[in-house]
């Protein structure tokens, strides 16, 4: 029961964390653009931001009021790596023997 609560928990905190920074929530303006930094976290939750705005108009995938490249270089980077492009670590495929 215990297990359950903290998981719970944890999930409901993750929740509350991300929703709180969805690019158009209205944190970054013109004076005080998104970053680079900014860019990596609204990569890494770019698939969520697309169905939160499928339902919120007012939520976004992207952040307008960025600081230009940098903000889109961050973004980049998320993006491919929260698919796989960019590992540390792959599988290395065992070489199957062949027949003598």
């Amino acid at each position: 029961m215990a297990k359950r609560i903290l998981t719970l928990f944890l999930v409901a905190l993750a929740v509350i964390t991300i929703v709180g920074c969805f690019p158009g929530d209205g944190k970054n303006t013109r004076a005080e653009p998104a970053g680079f930094f900014t860019g990596i976290w609204h990569g890494w939750i770019a698939p969520l931001s697309l169905v939160v705005g499928i339902f919120d108009h007012g939520v976004r995938i992207y952040e307008t009021n960025n600081v230009g490249w940098w903000y889109d270089f961050g973004y980049y980077i998320a993006i491919i790596a929260g698919f796989g492009g960019i590992a540390v670590s792959r599988r290395r495929k065992k070489k199957e023997t062949q027949p003598k």
